[in-house]
Formats: C-alpha cells, sequence, structure tokens
C-alpha cells in the first residue's frame, strides 16, 4: 500500500471493574504494532465503580499500515464500503466499532467494545472527499487480500 491517506487511527477500549484488564490491553494489541506504547487513563463509573480507559494513537505511515492490515481480516469488509457514508463524519473522521471479545481471540469484526478512529486525509476538507479517500484505502486493502 504505497500512500495512506489517513493522518493518524486512534483506539480506545474501555476495561470495566468486572473485566481483566490483561485481556483488554491484549484486544488492543491486537490491532496495534509490536510494543506500541498504550496510555491508561483511571475514570469512574456512575456508580464509583473503577473505569479504566486504554488508548493508542498510531501516526507513523507504517504502524498506520500495521492496523489496517488488521482490518484486511474484516469478514464485513464489502458492507463495510457501502456504509461509509454513515461512518464517516463532517470533520473528515471514519468510525468503526470492533468487537473486543473476538479482538481477545485475534479475530477481527465489528462489534462492541474498541472504538476506531481514522482521520482521513480530504482536500478540500470536505466529507465526500474523505468518503472517497476511505473508499479508495478500504477498497486496496479488500484487493491485496483477495486471492
Amino acid at each position: 500500500m504505497p500512500q495512506i491517506p489517513l493522518h493518524y487511527v486512534d483506539l480506545r477500549a474501555f476495561c470495566y471493574a468486572t473485566e481483566d484488564e490483561k485481556r483488554v490491553e491484549e484486544a488492543l494489541r491486537t490491532f496495534l504494532p509490536e510494543e506500541f506504547e498504550i496510555e491508561r487513563v483511571e475514570s469512574e463509573g456512575h456508580y464509583g465503580d473503577r473505569i479504566l480507559v486504554l488508548s493508542a494513537r498510531v501516526e507513523n505511515a507504517d504502524d498506520v499500515r500495521h492496523v489496517l492490515s488488521r482490518l484486511a481480516d474484516l469478514e464485513s469488509l464489502d458492507s463495510l464500503l457501502k456504509e461509509l457514508d454513515d461512518r464517516v463524519t463532517e470533520n473528515t473522521e471514519l468510525f468503526l466499532r470492533l468487537d473486543k471479545q473476538a479482538a481477545f481471540a485475534e479475530d477481527v469484526r465489528l462489534g462492541d467494545g474498541i472504538t476506531f478512529r481514522a482521520k482521513v486525509e480530504a482536500y478540500p476538507a470536505k466529507k465526500e472527499q474523505a468518503v472517497e479517500n476511505a473508499q479508495e484505502v478500504l477498497e486496496r486493502l479488500r484487493d491485496e487480500t483477495e486471492p
């Protein structure tokens, strides 16, 4: 993948009091390059329960390629392409929700638990241009992984 029209990718997962922090971190690491630093911020839920927010920002082009290569494993990549207009914001951000349980098993699926937010390059900075660029990236991913 020669050029990546993404400025950065943010990944975030919440670790609730009932979850094992190491397992949630492992699920998040499914999408990250080796030894990538994960930021931890402790928060508190409505009833005073502890919530740990694990997050990482991937900015380096090679690291962004790594994250995207993991998305190439999505079985629903074609349906994701059809939903791009709903998944790209007016601020040229692409949002996905990934299954945290599946990610722990190193499986990549859309679902709940991990938020994927990518800032899509778009000149001019308009949603329509961002949708086109995101589509180009995802189609390239699909084409590179097809037999």
